[in-house]
């Protein structure tokens, strides 16, 4: 395929993903986005004299002294908000046994909360990371900026293999300053080789200044190795092969107690810093899990 056919077809997948998700966000999500997101924060509007009842703790000092009466500072819910969106594209999320990898689902989640972001008149900005960040759009409004996302999150190939979540995570509290709405997509699979997460303490930063929350993706066969006896695999990420006996059961077990042990510890995280996530996986059909997600907050 020569250089004008990929770009191509590279336009073909974001139109189809436009079109598909555009959809989506106008009839289902921009009203539940809507109910779950805005108005998240206060924003300083104006100032104006006291009045019996006011609270004096937003009395404005400044102005009360120069103009020898008491006046307050009004304050209203921010009407815009910056939305960004934390996309893992290490090579595991190029795994995927039914029709969508887990790298194509984050793509049409991405652009599905891209698309009711831009409807609300919000900002959009992106955070791809592998085992480091390796791109950062700074949040936009516009349609041209989204579709510039869009095709990143389609196109961008990984310089590095592994996955860091805490690394995304510093970044994301250093580059953006005031508050944020983040949503971390990823399969959550950076754990010691106990199935410890990885990314506690950054986590635990992130979530004192921006709105976070988790999305996670996953393939049903990541869950449990079914029995088809010896089989050679090898690990995206770290390059490491080996052949195993997928006819035993205590091999099959003992994977299966792992993959459990890892997800229920990422979920006692999320509940102890009070993180908003829902799990989807790449069989699943994600409007449910995001509807059902949005209505929970």
């Amino acid at each position: 395929m020569d250089n004008r056919d990929a770009t191509n077809d590279l336009l073909r997948k974001v139109r189809k993903i436009e079109i598909k998700t555009r959809s989506l966000s106008h009839q289902i999500f921009a009203g539940e986005y809507h109910s779950a997101f805005k108005g998240r924060g206060m924003a300083f509007s104006e100032v104006r004299e006291y009045q019996y009842g006011d609270d004096v703790r937003n009395m404005d000092w400044n102005v009360t002294a120069r103009m020898r009466s008491p006046y307050i500072k009004v304050f209203e819910e921010e009407r815009e908000m910056t939305v960004v969106l934390l996309i893992d594209i290490s090579r595991s999320g190029l795994f995927g046994t039914d029709v969508l990898t887990k790298r194509d689902m984050n793509a049409e989640i991405a652009a599905v909360l891209s698309f009711s972001a831009i409807l609300n008149n919000d900002k959009v900005g992106a955070l791809f990371f592998s085992d480091r960040v390796e791109k950062f759009i700074p949040p936009k409004k516009g349609r041209s900026h989204l579709l510039h996302i869009i095709r990143e999150i389609l196109e961008y190939e990984p310089m590095h293999d592994g996955t860091d979540v805490g690394e995304a995570l510093r970044y994301l509290t250093n580059a953006i300053k005031k508050r944020c709405t983040a949503f971390l997509l990823s399969d959550m699979m950076d754990v010691t080789a106990d199935g410890e997460p990885r990314y506690e303490d950054a986590m635990k930063v992130a979530v004192n200044r921006h709105d976070l929350s988790v999305i996670r993706v996953y393939d049903k066969r990541e869950c449990e190795i079914p029995d088809v006896g010896l089989v050679h695999v090898k690990d995206s990420e770290t390059g490491k092969d080996a052949w195993i006996d997928t006819s035993s059961k205590k091999m099959r077990n003992s994977y299966a107690a792992w993959f459990r042990s890892m997800s229920e510890n990422a979920e006692k995280l999320f509940l102890r810093y009070k993180v908003d996530n829902v799990s989807i996986a790449t069989d699943q059909d994600y409007v449910k899990g995001l509807i059902g997600f949005f209505q929970k907050r």
